[in-house]
């Protein structure tokens, strides 16, 4: 009688679970359903608010909308590889700084931990920086967006709590053998920290792709802009009267548009890269998350 009760109170408390799972993927998951579907929605039934989870008159002029200067495609340009090189370099100095860290043989290694860990109490200003920018004359140039971010200290830590929880045995062995500080790091530690690499790496992936601020401060060639500067450029530019503006088979275009469906097609460029690189990740992130948080 007891093993029934105590089985039904489970069945119970497993379908409440299910039921709060699946209403919060519901809420999470209906606003970007929602975007998509306007995105390839005509202007009159995103005015006449039919749209909901499907397009409604389905057409992409939205999109040729955004694309047909081929600027976006050269600020696309421009984010891939901002977010390909300044993720690499996160990724060496992350590592760089995490590995000697995690050593307790290190000497001064505490005074280095609380003097790192006073960087994430206080910063410096807007203004400093931008000054520090330009009187060593990188602005205009990716380097003003990868050297001051050249390391998170936070995802550092990560990292290091990760490499203490990893055997010390290991390292000895291969210290006995004669392999130096490099070989260990890159032919020992390294392969272990697949996880860790890999979650942090999205991390800064993520911080790269959506950088619109630091950009908009040490990039003042259009020529240059990333691909949120770009498309937040062109939102501000999207009102009727310019839609309207053009003439032939633009003009023709322009009055099928809504600022709205521009907005929702902006959307969906911005998000579609990350989403896509997310599941081929998603096995060692959740674990590298995991891990840790946990160690340390």
């Amino acid at each position: 009688m007891v093993k029934a009760r105590s089985t039904k109170k489970t069945s119970v408390w497993s379908s409440m679970n299910y039921a709060v799972l699946a209403l919060m993927a519901i809420v999470t998951l209906y606003p970007l359903l929602y975007e998509v579907a306007s995105s390839f929605s005509s202007s009159r039934a995103i005015t006449a608010g039919e749209v909901f989870l499907w397009p409604v008159e389905f057409n992409t002029h939205a999109y040729r909308r955004l694309f047909d200067d081929g600027q976006l495609f050269l600020a696309l340009r421009n984010t891939i590889v901002v977010t390909a090189v300044g993720t690499c370099i996160n990724i060496v100095m992350t590592t760089l700084a995490a590995y000697p860290l995690s050593r307790r043989r290190l000497m001064g290694r505490n005074a280095l931990l609380m003097f790192i860990t006073f960087t994430m109490l206080f910063i410096s200003g807007i203004i400093p920086n931008f000054i520090l920018i330009q009187s060593y004359g990188l602005m205009n140039t990716y380097w003003a967006l990868w050297l001051p971010a050249a390391i998170s200290t936070y995802n550092m830590f990560v990292m290091k709590s990760f490499m203490e929880g990893l055997p010390e045995e290991i390292e000895e062995s291969a210290s006995l053998d004669g392999a130096s500080d490099w070989r260990i790091l890159l032919w020992i530690i390294l392969p272990l920290c697949k996880p860790i690499m890999a979650a942090i790496s999205l991390f800064y992936a993520v911080g790269w792709w959506n950088s619109y601020f630091s950009v908009l401060l040490y990039i003042t060639k259009s020529t240059n802009a990333t691909l949120m500067v770009k498309l937040y450029q062109m939102i501000n530019q999207v009102d009727q009267n310019l839609l309207n503006s053009g003439s032939g088979s633009e003009g023709a275009l322009a009055v099928t548009l809504t600022p709205e469906g521009i907005k929702a097609a902006a959307i969906v460029i911005a998000v579609t890269p990350i989403l896509c690189m997310y599941p081929f990740l998603q096995k060692h992130f959740v674990k590298g998350v995991l891990i840790g948080s946990v160690k340390g």
